[in-house]
């Protein structure tokens, strides 16, 4: 089986020759809201080392140079009531910039590998933001929950159509859709299915019209905790989240979501396995998870985004102990 083959196969929860192991860094950590061309430039570089390095198994597409959502409403906002000024603005230039980003990478990679785009959720993008002006997004979803969801639903119309511009316009298989829950509102699960949830479905649901291969990445960055029930019914082919951070495990993870295709299985920092491991020690942790996670519906990776120092030799330890696995 070609690489396509066998990632799309393992996200279709067929049986594949083996287990497929992917693993994502930022190619630009510094300058993650900068869309200067340098940095897009650094970010593409960084893709073809990496994929001329290790001759990943898939390509997770990151974002670097466009966290920022561009919407001048944003930067009004002190208040919830300042959340009522949010409209879509279309952003066709940062839709557009995006677009042509994953095109120039899918034209590099993707006949070989499968690829999906970094994208947040409109509760990510617009927390990003409130961050840097001294706003608590879970302050004001405190304040007035109904605000915060008006104003997301109107953001979603924007992520909608860069999800689906990535897919048809850049050639990506799908996105990794990256949320979170409010860490720092006392939102209960249903008042977050209520206010936050909707304008995520309703990205998912619009990237979903464009490509079927479409992952949800419930982000625990940071040791950030979430409720991973809360996202059992979003419309996701495979989801990826924190294992070390939740104490939920891929068997478990699999349950829990239906069935669906889960990724993941080791810690992403500095302080864990995968980065300070011997060779003995991580692919006795492959087998390990392998040995209850099965192999089918199963491709093995990270948290999130792993140091960008980690030795690519860690990384193929995995592969290797995966592949001789899946050979028994």
């Amino acid at each position: 089986m070609s690489k396509r083959e066998l990632v799309l196969g393992a996200l279709d929860r067929q049986e594949v020759e083996r287990v497929p192991v992917g693993f994502w860094f930022h190619f630009a950590p510094g300058a993650l809201f900068n869309d200067d061309p340098a940095v897009i430039e650094k970010n593409i570089n960084g893709h073809q080392a990496f994929f001329d390095a290790f001759r990943p198994d898939f390509l997770k597409l990151m974002s670097d140079g466009y966290f920022k959502y561009p919407n001048p409403a944003i930067e009004q906002v002190r208040t919830a009531a300042d959340l009522k000024g949010i409209k879509a603005v279309g952003a066709k230039e940062w839709i557009r910039a995006q677009a042509e980003l994953v095109k120039e990478l899918t034209g590099r990679f993707g006949k070989e590998v499968a690829t999906f785009y970094n994208i947040f959720s409109p509760a990510t993008y617009l927390k990003m933001q409130l961050v840097q002006q001294g706003v608590s997004l879970g302050a004001l979803a405190d304040e007035d929950p109904e605000a915060v969801r008006d104003a997301l639903l109107e953001i979603a119309k924007d992520v909608a159509e860069l999800a689906r511009a990535v897919i048809d316009q850049g050639g990506a298989d799908g996105i990794y859709f990256s949320a979170q829950n409010l860490q720092d509102a006392s939102l209960t699960k249903e008042e977050y299915l209520k206010y936050i949830a909707p304008a995520e479905i309703f990205v998912l649901n619009a990237a979903n019209k464009s490509g079927d291969y479409n992952i949800l990445h419930i982000c625990g960055f940071k040791g950030a905790k979430n409720d991973l029930t809360t996202y059992v019914d979003y419309p996701a082919k495979a989801v990826n989240w924190a294992v070390t951070v939740e104490g939920v495990s891929l068997e478990e993870g699999k349950e829990l979501f239906g069935g669906r295709t889960v990724i993941g299985g080791f810690g992403n920092t500095e302080h864990d396995l995968l980065y300070k491991g011997t060779r003995e020690q991580i692919q006795a942790e492959t087998r390990a998870i392998l040995e209850k996670a099965g192999t089918r519906g199963v491709i093995l990776g990270a948290d999130c985004t792993v140091p960008s120092d980690i030795s690519y030799e860690h990384l193929e330890w995995v592969r290797q102990a995966a592949k001789e696995f899946s050979a028994k």
